[in-house]
């Protein structure tokens, strides 16, 4: 009689389930959001950083000049969206390959699922209701649009 032993380890694999396998369209997401994330971002430093004047001129006549444009509040957004569920999704992962019980690994992906949609949400209404113009501010600092 010889017993096979399994190599120190190893995952217990549950029997394949059908259906939608999440992990994987997580796993593409991962890669994808990251190439997109990649772009959104160079592109955010080169207009902020590069074009103008540099770091001296951010301040918020440039931040509402910026945002009175629908694109760039579209890129702002994609960027927060995408950078937001990217990190938590990497944060999911973690704490499946790390965290202990099930109790446990199910109160952390709560947390993280319930920080990533109130950021989310929080930063698309700042974005999407962001006023450039507000009543009574000093000329100097409105942007060159505003009516003063």
């Amino acid at each position: 009689m010889s017993a096979t032993l399994d190599a120190p380890r190893s995952p217990v694999r549950p029997a394949p389930k059908k259906g939608i396998n999440w992990e994987k369209w997580g796993w593409i997401y991962m890669r994808v959001s990251g190439v997109v994330l990649v772009v959104l971002i160079f592109g955010h430093l080169f207009v902020n950083l590069v074009v103008g004047e540099g770091v001296k001129a951010i301040d918020f006549a440039f931040v509402g000049g910026k945002w009175s444009d629908p694109f760039w509040k579209v890129w702002d957004v994609a960027m927060l969206w995408l950078a937001l569920i990217h990190g938590g999704n990497g944060m999911r992962t973690l704490v499946n390959d790390y965290a202990r019980g099930p109790k446990l690994r199910m109160a952390f992906k709560a947390a993280i699922l319930a920080a990533v949609v109130i950021l989310i949400a929080l930063g698309t209404l700042v974005v999407f209701t962001f006023d450039p113009c507000p009543a009574g501010q000093p000329a100097d600092l409105l942007p060159s649009f505003c009516a003063a």
